[in-house]
């Protein structure tokens, strides 16, 4: 996934570089870059209102920045046992970290004559073993890269002197663990692809002017001096700094301890650039199976939540289809619930049609033999004769 970002990033990176002439971004500074202030006694700042002290460490806080302090005061010993463990050896005395809350009270606790550059968010001082913090910046993600920074330029200003540029800063980055970053690799890839790696004479104690080539020298210096501490271990580090000690040149002191040149070693580093930071890495590493593997598990993901999707989904039509079956029971079940409740339609009792039963049609026009009324004619009844013989029935004309 690194590697990937890499490539994007290349692909993505500006061609015209007529914008690269701008303000530098804020950064660790030390003074080691220009004249420090002159050793003489000074005055604890007026902002300072108290200190927290430990084996090897002096905190001075202002009002605003106490609890900055004390909680740097509860890991700084074990940040510089880290240090010793790199170097091989530790320097002496105890060193001063000045924590403020703000531009203005960073700048305040400044030694006279040694104010921070603008885009600064913290200083060392390596000859007075002194360091300035911004506590704001300390609350940050790299607050603490920031602190080693710092320490590592005090680390090598108090174990000796003549140092060049490059191998401070590399040995910074080292020593933080910002060598390892993706900026550094994309840094040098472009470097290798553009030729455009510098020598580190050119380096000892002058540094490039554009942004972009600020760029490669400190990534080509950190990884110069990461492959160096790898060859030649803590011990050859150490042997490097004894020899440094003594006050003779750089470079004989390097032959001394490593028993090579400085030329030598840099040839060697240099043959190796191209597999390290070309296209090879990109297609060989193992980083390229972490990214296939990657790219398994993401499918694999996206597999299992579509069939995780499509289960549900099935989950609620069975459902739906179970809810309506159970309805429609229902129901039918309350239907004939009502219809059982409902009362019978009225029957006859004893052969006797009720009063108010309808009757059919034909029981509503008398028959013809039914008796009537008498008739009358010409003022005579005409009644019938009970003892007589019944009248023959009357024919029925169609």
């Amino acid at each position: 996934m690194r590697h990937l970002l890499l490539l994007l990033m290349l692909l993505l990176a500006p061609l015209a570089r007529a914008q690269e002439l701008t303000l530098p971004t804020p950064e660790a500074g030390h003074a080691n870059g220009g004249v420090e202030p002159a050793m003489v006694p000074l005055p604890r700042p007026a902002l300072v209102v108290g200190e927290v002290a430990t084996p090897r460490f002096r905190l001075l806080y202002t009002v605003k920045s106490e609890g900055s302090a004390r909680q740097l005061a509860g890991g700084i010993e074990s940040i510089r046992d880290g240090f010793v463990s790199v170097l091989g050896r530790d320097w002496p005395g105890v060193t001063e970290i000045r924590v403020g809350v703000g531009r203005e009270e960073f700048e305040a606790l400044a030694l006279p004559g040694g104010a921070p550059p603008g885009w600064a968010v913290a200083l060392a001082y390596p000859s007075h073993r002194i360091v300035l913090l911004n506590a704001l910046t300390m609350a940050g993600p790299e607050g603490m890269v920031t602190l080693r920074h710092e320490l590592a330029h005090v680390a090598l200003g108090q174990l000796a002197r003549g140092w060049p540029r490059w191998f401070q800063e590399g040995l910074a980055q080292n020593l933080t663990g910002e060598n390892w970053s993706m900026t550094h690799y994309a840094t040098l890839f472009r470097a290798v692809k553009q030729e455009k790696v510098f020598r580190f004479e050119h380096l000892y104690d002058a540094w490039p002017d554009l942004p972009s080539d600020v760029e490669i020298a400190y990534a080509q210096s950190a990884a110069f001096v990461a492959w160096l501490s790898a060859k030649y271990g803590p011990e050859g580090m150490g042997r490097l700094v004894d020899e440094v000690a003594t006050g003779q040149p750089f470079e004989q002191a390097f032959g001394k301890a490593f028993k090579s040149s400085l030329w030598v070693e840099e040839m060697a580093w240099r043959e190796g650039l191209a597999a390290r930071y070309g296209w090879l890495p990109l297609t060989t590493s193992s980083s390229l199976l972490w990214l296939g593997m990657t790219g398994l598990v993401v499918a694999a993901y996206v597999r299992r939540r579509k069939q995780k999707e499509e289960h549900l989904a099935e989950m609620e039509a069975r459902d739906e289809a179970e809810e309506a079956e159970l309805r429609a029971a229902l129901e039918a079940e309350l239907a004939q619930q009502r219809a059982l409740q409902m009362p019978p339609p009225p029957q006859p009792v004893d052969g006797v049609e009720g009063a108010d039963a309808p009757k059919p049609a034909d029981a509503l026009a008398p028959e013809w033999n039914e008796p009537v009324e008498p008739s009358v004619t010409n003022g005579q009844e005409f009644e019938d004769d009970e003892e007589g013989e019944p009248r023959p029935p009357k024919p029925t004309v169609h």
